[in-house]
């Protein structure tokens, strides 16, 4: 039994098998009324979908259309275009390779990473298939909303392996790509400080930045490009949350009763982020270079007041690589249990519904593991014993 789960090929088809559940559970579900008007259970893609179409229509994406969709499109005009190829395709057939896309992106990038060297003569692809296993189930939860989180998490970590390669053009591109879907992925050029090359790391980022942001202009125009953008930037500054969802601000404003402004908040997310980096000199070994990538999956995730269920397929993939990664000790074993319950089972129908109504939801318990783990991933960044910067990982002689 152990032997099937550790087969790349079975773990693919359980991926493959997970999209395809979860667009007919979606396809086919029930429908939901809002505002006195229906909308099917695959709401999200159609807001991806519809966006495409009012980009080449020339309207405004950024205000709501509720006779398509019941929600605000939130990404950016790039995003919409890149939609092109899936809005043409019948719906079912769409969301398929939507889902498809979000699970194999992400069944990739953990699949291409590297184990630290202190796991010499272990075959990664085990290990790698027991974090893709184990992050499923959080998968499962984005690819049921129709989400775009399975997708994000696939290509920091891409990202990761590129860099580790040292092709930075393409991990660059995958950073990119990152912000154009959701803002967020910005955070992921702190890798940035870690590597060699930083000119040519500079100067792919300015032009993936610049070409994709100006892609919708060939078919929009300049003109309309600028209003899209500026209609963008009003909808961002005046989303606000009614809640602090399963964030750090929520955490400390339920269990410690702290009203602080979200802001505060994030500058201090910002402040624990950035302090082991100021060792990153010291510390170009590649087991501070992994904990950097955990410490951005995680942070996008706990430090973001709008973050939901959906999005913690993000924070889980960091979660995974850190204990799959990491010396086995009682502490991690603890942690990473309490996580998977109480972040990855707690939504589902596996678990008992009064404990999730009357304790997990009203406590941010999704979330509060999330943020120990984080945490101690500083703490373990901080603890790394200085290595001689030529620890570089090669990844040219790795399949």
């Amino acid at each position: 039994m152990k032997k099937i789960f550790e087969n790349p090929r079975f773990i693919f088809g359980v991926y493959m098998l997970l999209a395809l559940s979860a667009t007919l559970q979606s396809y086919y579900g029930s429908p939901t009324i809002f505002n006195d008007l229906e909308y099917t259970a695959y709401n999200n893609y159609l807001i991806f979908k519809q966006s495409f179409f009012h980009l080449m229509e020339g309207k405004d994406l950024f205000i709501l259309y509720p006779k398509e969709h019941w929600d605000l499109y939130k990404y950016s005009p790039t995003f919409s275009l890149m939609m092109a190829p899936l809005a043409i395709l019948p719906d079912v057939v769409g969301l398929f390779i939507w889902n498809l896309l979000n699970a194999l992106v992400l069944f990739f990038g953990i699949k291409k990473l590297q184990l630290p060297a202190r796991f010499k003569g272990i075959e990664f692809s085990k290990i790698s298939m027991f974090i893709i296993l184990f992050v499923g189930l959080e998968l499962m939860t984005s690819l049921q909303n129709e989400q775009s989180n399975g997708l994000l998490a696939g290509l920091i970590i891409l990202a990761f392996v590129f860099l580790e390669k040292e092709k930075i053009w393409l991990g660059t591109l995958c950073i990119t790509l990152t912000f154009y879907i959701k803002i967020f992925g910005i955070v992921a050029f702190a890798l940035f400080l870690v590597y060699p090359q930083k000119g040519k790391f500079i100067l792919s980022s300015a032009v993936w930045m610049i070409v994709l942001a100006l892609m919708p202009a060939v078919f929009v125009g300049f003109d309309q490009l600028i209003f899209l953008y500026e209609s963008w930037g009003r909808m961002l500054g005046e989303d606000h949350a009614a809640s602090y969802g399963y964030s750090v601000m929520g955490w400390l404003q339920i269990w410690f009763g702290l009203e602080v402004s979200k802001n505060v908040i994030v500058l201090l997310g910002v402040a624990l982020f950035c302090l082991p980096l100021v060792k990153f000199k010291r510390n170009l070994n590649y087991e501070f270079r992994w904990r950097l990538l955990v410490s951005i999956l995680i942070w996008v995730v706990i430090f973001n007041h709008k973050a939901e269920s959906p999005t913690f397929v993000i924070a889980m993939s960091g979660v995974g690589i850190w204990y799959f990664f990491s010396k086995k000790t009682k502490v991690n074993l603890a942690l990473v249990i309490l996580a998977f319950v109480f972040t990855s089972l707690s939504p589902t129908d596996l678990f008992p519904r009064f404990l999730r109504e009357s304790f997990v939801i009203p406590y941010v318990m999704k979330a509060m593991f999330c943020i120990l783990i984080w945490g101690k991933v500083i703490w373990e960044m901080f603890l790394i014993q200085p290595q001689t910067n030529t620890d570089l990982t090669d990844f040219s002689k790795v399949e």
